[in-house]
């Protein structure tokens, strides 16, 4: 599937997102709006759809960085701590700073994120066995140790409820003012695209990124700031999606190869695609009611992520 084939896909199913919910609005509709329906569609549809599509674009290519950095595929942010690590920053600052503003949580999550990640990569370097398989085992034991520290304090401060919203996705919540921080994870996609290269090279250990005059250190800090920012964002906003970040890299690696540079465009596409679909279902299969895109993507996500464990398996055998 090419470029434009993604793009036509993504808006049809954009289109088809704006008129799908309880409130019904027809394309006919947009001609001649009444005022709630034009409330609905500015306040939230349009909103949730935003939304969507950049939280698919910022965690796919998240993973994708993670993977490349790791050079292992069964990485990303929601296996190898970065997300727990997140909802940890959330839960501080809300102890600490009590009603605090978004951008002060954000600020404290990024940092909780960031050092979380950067705990994993410094024990990936100390892991001598490096299976394919046994690396986001351990990252996903690292994560379960962090989400067990997040839940005791939570429990102690009364705030479990709170932190559990954090817990599974949901763009249901998603409302004109109340998403505008995923906006941080637009020029992430940027510097993550002019970076491309240097991940490339810095993917292929420090010894050869120095023998072509590469700062390794320095470029494996850049990739980290970019996967902790868009995971901070993404878990304040519509909270933690699993797998995304794992399967959508995976499956664009698999017909189009490992050039980051050139997977960079086809994995954003279809990152926002899957989340797309797996939204657009949630919302149908009990309709009027809702399925949470941490659901829905979990579900399916979880049945592709065997579907490449068994076909590594098969390969190697």
């Amino acid at each position: 599937m090419n470029i434009r084939h993604l793009t036509l896909l993504l808006i049809a199913l954009s289109l088809a997102s704006l008129f799908i919910g309880v409130k019904t609005i027809s394309p006919l509709d947009l001609f001649r709006l009444n005022a709630d329906q034009a409330d609905v569609m500015w306040i939230s549809r349009i909103p949730r759809l935003l939304a969507i599509v950049i939280a698919g674009v910022s965690m796919s290519i998240a993973g994708l960085i993670m993977q490349q950095l790791t050079r292992n595929k069964f990485v990303s942010p929601t296996t190898a701590g970065t997300m727990d690590s997140a909802r940890l920053g959330v839960l501080v600052a809300m102890i600490a700073f009590g009603a605090a503003a978004p951008l002060l949580k954000m600020a404290v999550a990024f940092a909780f994120a960031l050092a979380g990640t950067m705990l994993f990569m410094s024990i990936l370097d100390r892991v001598k066995y490096k299976d394919a398989i046994f690396i986001p085992l351990v990252g996903l034991m690292f994560g379960n140790i962090i989400g067990s520290l997040t839940t005791f304090f939570a429990y102690k401060h009364d705030l479990i409820q709170n932190i559990s919203s954090w817990l599974q996705g949901n763009f249901s919540l998603v409302m004109k003012g109340r998403y505008e921080l995923l906006y941080i994870s637009v020029p992430l996609v940027a510097v993550a695209y002019v970076y491309a290269n240097r991940f490339t090279i810095a993917g292929m250990g420090e010894e050869f990124s120095h023998n072509l005059g590469l700062k390794h250190k320095q470029v494996v800090r850049i990739g980290l700031v970019i996967v902790a920012l868009a995971s901070s964002a993404n878990i304040l906003t519509v909270g933690v999606i699993p797998f995304l970040g794992l399967v959508v890299p995976n499956i664009v690696t698999m017909y189009r190869g490992d050039n980051m540079r050139d997977n960079l465009p086809h994995t954003a596409l279809l990152g926002a695609v899957f989340v797309l679909v797996c939204d657009i279902l949630g919302r149908v299969i009990i309709y009027p009611y809702e399925i949470p895109i941490g659901l829905t993507v979990g579900v399916i996500g979880s049945g592709i992520f065997l579907y490449l464990l068994l076909r590594r398996k098969a390969y190697e055998s």
